[in-house]
């Protein structure tokens, strides 16, 4: 049931959009309608002059055609109690009627022309910031299109049963063709396919995939079949929880926003006040109506939403995901950067970095003897083991009387001989000398994770692994002091040797070793009781409370993790750490961009409306300059849309 709500929901919102394009369009319509009625207006009173039939019946059409929207707006929005910008142009509008109904039939037709121009220009506006705010509905209506409707199970006896994609349950096992997009996240089980997963991670080139390994919903199967066990379904989906975060982001304000919405109750009074003064003092009409049309505040009322709307959608391309709008604006003030570790500025997988026999024992036996011991273990170190041992084509052979204690080492019989690999402690619980071997003390201090071998009772050597920093770790640490960040603070629950060795490599101001959940809460609390703003960086797992605890929780490589996708503020569905830089200058650069906007829409209108109080400023002229300004306002926002491009082409 959960399923087909979330279809249910998901239709509802497709409905939504749908009737909502139909809306503007149909809008759309009416609007060219009544601006051809206008020009020809205009042209019969120059073929039949201003005080034909024509002319007038014409300008009058035009006008009802296009102001009746208007006015008609403005008065539910009074009759609702809802103050709407319209009552201003509305006002104008009918100012401009009465003003025709008094006047000379040429000086009628004029103010006509004059009333339909003004609304003309002023719908076209209108439906300029309809369509922007439908910008992050279409978005996500496209998601929900990634995901199909339709999935092909696979039954016991190897046939096929095409089913929705709504009754898909975890434990089903679907079958996808090359060219299909994925129904549901799940572990493949059989094939060998390469798949986009561009519309979940950012990421533009293929990943391989291999049974074992996961994959998401929405993505593309390229060029195999795969067989996958579905893990998760509908709402549950990476492709659900980012449809769900698109929604919420649009939902939200930044607190820009909420102060021009506590104070725009005040503002239409403010001008029609403003054009009832100029009238009484003038006695000129068409300066009090082109005051009530330069002062509605289309260009103020998109500043914000346009350059948000835009940046979400920069963000989303490159695989950021913004909860709420108000998070992306706190990323551009941050002082302080807490990283986890492990998983965020390591990869979290083991690597063998060296190998060290002892005595007459090649580094090739030590390492086969060791991989075909461990062959029978599913320990991150067992697995660092066989890729190496792999990758030097060493031929293992079969390990018997395999027994494993855990969090010390294993054993097994290999080529006749008791193989053991683990801590020193577990070579001396089974009574092996390691005075072979040089002090373990030695190895720690370069960082490594050290794996004892002993053939018999005999030590024969060490091997070192590391859990290597990912590739992009330390430019993006560079990048983020480059651009400002005072202080970037390492956390882990590793020893003190391994976090020393990572938080030099990558160039941190300071780190803090066996750290514990509650430890590096207290870290980010102390970071921001000493004036930092605090943005702390993990997997959401272990570094829950740090990521509800600081100014702003981000969560790498969410695609797939519950608990990173909800405790986190903003989400990275890729693990490129080059994306927190670039975070923090889209940031930095959508305030800038809001406040040109606001600033242009600000001067915009005091110098309108005292141009207009001048009679510099005709009210045709006016409707036109109000429609110039809200393009202006849109085209400058639009130039976030495209704010690091430079990524994407790196990816």
């Amino acid at each position: 049931m959960a399923h087909e709500h979330l279809h249910f929901k998901d239709d509802l919102a497709v409905e939504h959009t749908l009737s909502s394009q139909f809306r503007i369009s149909l809008a759309l319509l009416g609007t060219l309608a009544g601006g051809m009625l206008l020009i020809s207006s205009v042209v019969a009173n120059y073929i039949y002059g201003a005080r034909s039939f024509n002319t007038t019946i014409l300008a009058i059409t035009a006008a009802i055609l296009l102001g009746a929207p208007i006015v008609w707006h403005a008065l539910k929005s009074i009759i609702r109690q809802e103050s709407h910008m319209d009552e201003l142009v509305a006002l104008a509008i009918v100012a401009a009627f009465v003003t025709a109904g008094q006047g000379t039939d040429q000086s009628a037709s004029e103010s006509y022309i004059t009333a339909g121009i003004i609304a003309f220009f002023m719908l076209l506006s209108e439906l300029i910031e309809s369509r922007t705010a439908l910008g992050a509905r279409v978005s996500i209506e496209s998601l929900i299109k990634l995901t199909p409707t339709k999935a092909s199970i696979v039954r016991g006896d190897s046939s096929e049963q095409e089913v929705q994609v709504s009754s898909l349950k975890a434990g089903d096992v679907v079958r996808v063709r090359p060219g299909d997009n994925i129904p549901a996240d799940g572990e493949i089980v059989n094939g060998l396919s390469s798949v986009n997963e561009a519309t979940i991670t950012g990421e533009s080139l293929p990943v391989d995939k291999v049974p074992g390994m996961q994959v998401f919903a929405g993505t593309t199967n390229l060029n195999g079949v795969l067989d996958l066990k579905v893990t998760k379904a509908g709402a549950d989906t990476t492709l659900g929880k980012v449809q769900s975060l698109i929604m919420q982001a649009e939902q939200t304000k930044i607190p820009i926003m909420r102060i021009i919405d506590r104070y725009v109750k005040w503002y239409t009074p403010t001008v029609l006040m403003i054009a009832a003064i100029v009238w009484f003092f003038t006695n000129d009409a068409s300066r009090a109506i082109a005051i009530l049309v330069i002062s509605c505040p289309c260009a103020l009322i998109l500043a914000t939403p346009t350059a948000m709307v835009a940046a979400i959608s920069a963000s989303a391309r490159l695989g950021i995901l913004v909860k709420n709008v108000a998070d992306l604006e706190v990323a551009g003030r941050i002082t302080a950067m807490v990283f986890d570790k492990t998983g965020t500025l390591t990869t979290g997988k083991l690597y063998v970095t060296k190998l060290t026999p002892a005595g007459a024992i090649e580094p090739a036996e030590l390492l086969r003897l060791a991989a075909a011991a461990e062959r029978m273990s599913k320990h991150p170190a067992a697995r660092a083991l066989q890729d190496v041992a792999k990758q030097a084509n060493l031929s293992l052979a079969d390990a018997l009387n395999f027994k494993e204690t855990p969090g010390k080492g294993v054993s097994a019989v290999v080529d006749s001989h008791r193989i053991f690999v683990g801590r020193e402690s577990f070579l001396k619980e089974n009574k092996i000398n390691t005075a072979s071997v040089s002090s373990p003390l030695l190895h720690e201090e370069q960082g490594f994770s050290t794996l004892y071998v002993a053939k018999d009772s005999e030590c024969i050597g060490w091997i070192g692994l590391q859990d290597k920093t990912r590739p992009q770790a330390h430019q993006a640490v560079k990048e983020l002091f480059e651009i400002g960040i005072k202080k970037v603070t390492m956390l882990t629950g590793d020893r003190e040797e391994v976090a020393n060795r990572v938080a030099g490599e990558l160039g941190c101001t300071d780190f803090k070793a066996n750290c514990l959940p509650q430890d590096k809460l207290q870290i980010v609390e102390q970071l921001r009781r000493d004036g930092h703003t605090v943005v702390v960086v993990g997997d959401g797992i272990n570094d829950a409370p740090a990521l509800a605890a600081g100014d702003l929780g981000i969560a790498m490589g969410a695609a797939g993790s519950d608990v990173a996708i909800n405790s986190a503020s903003i989400a990275l569905m890729s693990d490129d750490l080059k994306r927190l830089p670039f975070l923090v200058k889209l940031s930095r650069k959508t305030r800038n961009v809001i406040n040109q906007n606001l600033g242009f829409g600000v001067l915009f209108i005091i110098l309108g409306m005292s141009a207009a109080a001048a009679k510099w400023l005709p009210a045709v002229y006016a409707a036109f300059l109000h429609f110039a300004g809200s393009i202006i306002v849109v085209f400058n926002s639009a130039r976030l849309v495209r704010f690091g491009e430079e990524l994407d082409h790196e990816a």
